[in-house]
C-alpha cells in the first residue's frame, strides 16, 4: 500500500508532462524524492476506497459502491479524476444499479489502479482473487479487457506476496491470460478478447525487457498507460528495469510521455508486494498523505 502511494506522489507532479520536460527537471531516472508534503492522486484514493470496501461486513457491492460515491463527493477529490469514473461513480449516485452505471467501452486504467488491494486478501482463494478484481473494475469500466488487466494486477500482487520474484510475473501472468481466456467472472461481461490484449501486452513485454535497457522512456516500448493493459505492461517494465532497486524503479515509471502516477503507482505496488517496507526511504512513511490509512490497510491481511 505504501509503495503504491509513493509511486504515486512522485508521479502527480509529472503525469501531463513530457518526457522532454521531465528529463530537463529530474534527470534520465525521473523524480527519485519524496516531496516534504507528498500529496497522492486518485489512484490511491481510490485504492483506499476497494481497501476499506474489502474489510468492511456486509455486501461487497454496496460497499463499493458506498465508498466510491463517498470519493467522488469528496473534496479531497481535486486531483485530476478520470472521466470513467466520475461518470460511473454519479450514475451510481443516481441510483443506477453497477450494471448499468459500467461505462462498458471504457478499458482505462481506473480498472487496475485501485485493485491491488485485492490481492492481499490472504482469506480470499484464487477465484475469489478473480471475482473481486473484475467486480470492483467493471463498475466504472465494463470493458473486458479492463476486467481482465484488473485481474492480471491483482495476481501480481498474490504472486509477489506469495513468494514469486518479479523477474517471474511476465511469465506468470501470460500463463494466467491462457488459462482463464474462456473464463467470464461477471454475467454478462465476455471474456477472450480481454485477454487476448492483456497477452499481447505483457509479450510486448517480454520482447522489451529481452533488449539492453537505454535508460529511456518504458512507455515506448510497451504503451503509454492510460489504457488497462498497458498500465500493467508498463508498470511492470519499469519495475524489472530496476529489479534491485524499488527508488531507481518508481523514478523510471514516473519519467514517461504516459500517465506517470498510474503506471508509477503499480510499479511501487509490486516492488512493495516483492520487499516490504525496507526498500523505501524510512522517512518517506512521515510525509505521504494518508499514512494512517495506508498503515492500517497494510497492517490488515499480515
Amino acid at each position: 500500500m505504501f509503495g503504491l502511494a509513493y509511486g504515486d506522489a512522485l508521479g502527480k507532479p509529472v503525469e501531463f508532462k513530457k518526457y522532454p520536460a521531465i528529463v530537463a527537471a529530474f534527470g534520465r531516472g525521473g523524480p527519485t524524492e519524496l516531496p516534504k508534503k507528498a500529496l497522492v492522486t486518485d489512484d490511491t484514493q481510490m485504492a483506499l476506497a476497494v481497501g476499506w470496501a474489502l474489510l468492511k461486513d456486509g455486501d461487497l457491492v454496496q460497499n463499493l459502491t458506498t465508498n466510491f460515491i463517498r470519493w467522488m463527493k469528496s473534496p479531497d477529490n481535486n486531483r485530476a479524476p478520470g472521466n470513467t469514473c466520475m461518470r460511473a461513480c454519479l450514475k451510481l449516485d443516481y441510483g443506477l444499479p453497477w450494471q448499468h452505471a459500467s461505462i462498458r467501452s471504457s478499458k482505462g486504467c481506473g480498472a487496475n489502479m485501485r485493485v491491488t488491494p485485492v490481492g492481499l486478501v490472504k482469506a480470499y482463494d484464487d477465484d475469489t482473487v478473480a471475482y473481486v478484481a473484475q467486480l470492483q473494475a467493471a463498475m466504472t469500466h465494463g470493458h473486458p479487457t479492463a476486467l481482465a488487466a484488473a485481474e492480471l494486477t491483482a495476481f501480481a500482487v498474490r504472486f509477489l506476496i506469495n513468494g514469486a520474484s518479479l523477474r517471474e510475473l511476465p511469465a506468470l501472468l501470460i500463463e494466467r491470460c491462457r488459462s482463464q481466456r474462456e473464463v467470464m467472472r461477471l454475467d454478462g461481461f465476455s471474456a477472450p478478447n480481454g485477454w487476448d490484449e492483456c497477452r499481447e501486452a505483457l509479450e510486448n513485454l517480454k520482447v522489451a525487457l529481452s533488449t539492453k535497457d537505454d535508460g529511456g522512456d518504458v512507455c515506448e516500448q510497451t504503451g503509454q498507460g492510460w489504457i488497462a493493459e498497458e498500465a500493467l505492461a508498463s508498470a511492470l517494465h519499469a519495475a524489472l528495469r530496476h529489479p534491485d532497486d524499488s527508488v531507481a524503479a518508481l523514478g523510471r515509471a514516473c519519467a514517461t510521455n504516459g500517465d506517470s502516477d498510474s503506471i508509477a503507482c503499480l510499479a511501487g505496488a509490486f516492488h512493495g508486494a516483492a520487499y516490504g517496507m525496507d526498500v523505501w526511504p524510512a522517512q518517506w512513511s512521515k510525509r505521504i498523505e494518508y499514512r494512517d490509512q495506508l498503515t492500517q490497510l497494510g497492517a490488515a491481511w499480515d
